[in-house]
C-alpha cells in the first residue's frame, strides 16, 4: 500500500482493516492483538447488535443523547453483523456511534467452526481481538468474547485476553444440547479457565450443565443471560396458558 517514501498510494483502500490494530500490542507466538477488558461492571442486560441498530434508528432522531443500560453482543449469524457493505467492518464508524449509546459491548463473535480451515479460524480469532481492542480504544467498555474449537485451536484462541478479567461465551450454537458434544466443550472451557483464570464468565444461552456447576463451586462467578430465542419461546409458552395456569 505504501511507496518508497512511506506514503499511501492513491487509490489504495485498507482492505485488511489495519486501522483496528494501530498502536496495538501483540502476543508472542500467535501474534494476536491484545484486547483489554475495559468493562468495570457486570452487564444488566444483553442486546443483539441487530436489535441495537433498530433501537438506535428509533431513538436517535428524538433524543440524540439517549442511553440504554445494556451491553451489545454479536451472538448471531455472522452475516447479520458483518455483511460486505453494511457490516461492522465496512461501517465501523457507524457501529461506534451506535455503541456509544449503550453501557458497553462484548467483542464480536466471528465464527470459528470446527470444520473451517485453520487459517480462517485464526483470522476470525484475530478479528475478535482487533475489533474489540479498537472499540475499547474508542471509549466503549469491552468484555472479551472467547471461542474455542478442538485442541489445536487452544494454541491461539485464548491469546490476547487479559488474565483474571470478565470474559463472555455463547452456548447457543455450541451444540452442547447434544450429549456427544459436551466433552469437547468442557475440555475447552476448562483450558480457558486454566489459562485465563477469569473471575466472571458471562454466558449467553444456557449454563445448566455440570461443568458450569463445578466452576461455581470453585469460586468462578457465572452470570447467565437467556438467549433471545429462548426468551421468545418462554413468552409464547406463557402466553398459551390459561389465566389460572399463569398465576
Amino acid at each position: 500500500m505504501k511507496d518508497s517514501t512511506n506514503n499511501i498510494r492513491a487509490g489504495c483502500h485498507d482492505e485488511w482493516y489495519a486501522f483496528l490494530v494501530k498502536g496495538a500490542d501483540f502476543t508472542l507466538g500467535s501474534d494476536m492483538p491484545c484486547c483489554p477488558c475495559t468493562a468495570t461492571s457486570i452487564p444488566k442486560e444483553l442486546i443483539l447488535y441487530e436489535d441495537a441498530k433498530r433501537i438506535h434508528k428509533n431513538n436517535i432522531g428524538r433524543d440524540p443523547n439517549y442511553h440504554i443500560n445494556a451491553f451489545v453482543h454479536f451472538y448471531e449469524d455472522d452475516q447479520k453483523f458483518n455483511g460486505p457493505r453494511e457490516g461492522i467492518l465496512a461501517k465501523s464508524n457507524e457501529t461506534l456511534k451506535i455503541l456509544h449509546h449503550f453501557d458497553g459491548a462484548i467483542s464480536p463473535d466471528f465464527s470459528t467452526n470446527a470444520d473451517f480451515p485453520d487459517p480462517i479460524k485464526r483470522y476470525n480469532t484475530y478479528l475478535m481481538r482487533a475489533y474489540g481492542r479498537w472499540l475499547a480504544v474508542n471509549g466503549i467498555p469491552i468484555i472479551n468474547n472467547v471461542r474455542w474449537g478442538t485442541a489445536e485451536t487452544w494454541k491461539y484462541c485464548f491469546d490476547g485476553i487479559p488474565y483474571n478479567s470478565i470474559v463472555a461465551i455463547g452456548t447457543v450454537a455450541s451444540g452442547i444440547d447434544h450429549l456427544e458434544n459436551r466433552p469437547l466443550f468442557e475440555e475447552g472451557l476448562n483450558e480457558m479457565v486454566r489459562l485465563l483464570q477469569p473471575h466472571t464468565i458471562i454466558v449467553y444461552g444456557s449454563s445448566k450443565y455440570v461443568f458450569f456447576d463445578r466452576l461455581r463451586e470453585q469460586g468462578t462467578n457465572i452470570i447467565t443471560f437467556p438467549s433471545k430465542t429462548s426468551l421468545a419461546f418462554a413468552a409464547k409458552k406463557e402466553g398459551g396458558k390459561t389465566d389460572e395456569q399463569a398465576k
